[in-house]
């Protein structure tokens, strides 16, 4: 008797994971879903958020309404997530600021990246532009190592702040390269970018969703990309690994997280809907126009990114920690 109790509770238990997902949350979604986006409205974050979300919504039989949680970048909004419902009703965008670098910069992180949400997929990728003011004597990698080997003492390289995408990424390329050079913090992109087309500094390493109009343009000149592969954008640019003298790849990244708990079966539709989402031509086409490249489908499993989340932030770590990098 006992062993036929025990073997109907196995073949039912074996029968719900045999069961798709959407037939486990029959009831799910059943109200609007709200996606934190940590920071403010109007960047190219926050318009890749929107694009994904309005894509996700007829997919999930639901709005998405965005909500931007600014401060302590990305910190405040994070710290949100980790403490919402776990119910699957409340989302958030996260980056490789948000999960990697912040649990090194600060000295006492609002959350645990690793600990306090489930993945859910990534929703983007930017590559990372070596870009140098328009006299800046250097028109490949090579010439550039060279010169700033050269010149290490006299120069200096602009960021959005101190743990923004630029400040990280030339952190990396320098410790590459074995200089120093002096980090000019700046309020914000915009600032930045301007100090560099002014002069103020001699380059900076941005994310192509807020560089490619300034190289486009003419007002910065972008001298590689510093990722492995070459960027569809701008094909005639080579990658800085192709010069021999470094090995970066860098690139920022963006992804959906739930708070942890939530149910396994909403975790399934979420990460469905979002490559649903990415494989639509028309957001291809919008998101390629800014150089944000998608993940292959295959790939973009919750649990590849709480991989990538674990290996980005042992990466930073020593870079960060060697250059004393703390915030409070």
């Amino acid at each position: 008797m006992k062993f036929t109790i025990v073997a109907a509770l196995l073949a039912s238990a074996l029968g719900a994971l045999s069961v798709p997902a959407s037939a486990q949350t029959p009831n799910w979604p059943s109200k609007p879903i709200t996606l934190i986006m940590p920071f403010p409205a109007g960047g190219p974050s926050d318009a890749l958020a929107r694009a994904v979300a309005a894509r996700m919504a007829p997919r999930l039989g639901t709005s998405i309404v965005v909500e931007n949680v600014g401060g302590a970048g990305g910190s405040i909004g994070m710290q949100k997530l980790a403490r919402a419902p776990a119910d699957g009703y409340t989302i958030g965008f996260g980056t490789i600021g948000t999960h990697a670098a912040n649990m090194i910069l600060y000295r006492k992180p609002l959350y645990d990246a690793r600990k306090d949400f489930e993945p859910l997929g990534l929703v983007g990728s930017a590559p990372v532009l070596l870009l140098v003011k328009r006299d800046l004597p250097v028109n490949d990698f090579n010439q550039f190592a060279d010169y700033l080997r050269a010149h290490q003492a006299t120069m200096s390289y602009g960021s959005a702040g101190v743990g923004s995408i630029a400040h990280l990424a030339c952190l990396m390329l320098l410790g590459d390269l074995k200089v120093e050079v002096m980090h000019v913090p700046y309020k914000g992109v915009a600032p930045a970018m301007a100090g560099l087309m002014g002069g103020e500094t001699d380059f900076t390493c941005d994310q192509t969703t807020t560089s490619l109009a300034q190289v486009a343009g003419g007002r910065v000149r972008a001298v590689a990309v510093l990722t492995r592969e070459p960027l569809s954008a701008l094909p005639k640019l080579a990658t800085a690994q192709a010069g021999g003298k470094t090995r970066i790849d860098f690139r920022s990244w963006n992804a959906l997280f739930a708070p942890r708990g939530t149910p396994p079966a909403v975790v399934a539709r979420l990460n469905q809907a979002i490559n649903d989402a990415l494989a639509e031509p028309a957001l291809i086409r919008q998101m390629r126009e800014v150089g944000v490249e998608f993940p292959a489908r295959a790939d973009n499993t919750p649990a590849n990114l709480a991989r990538l989340v674990d290996s980005e932030t042992r990466r930073l770590r020593p870079i960060l920690e060697a250059n004393k990098v703390r915030l409070d």
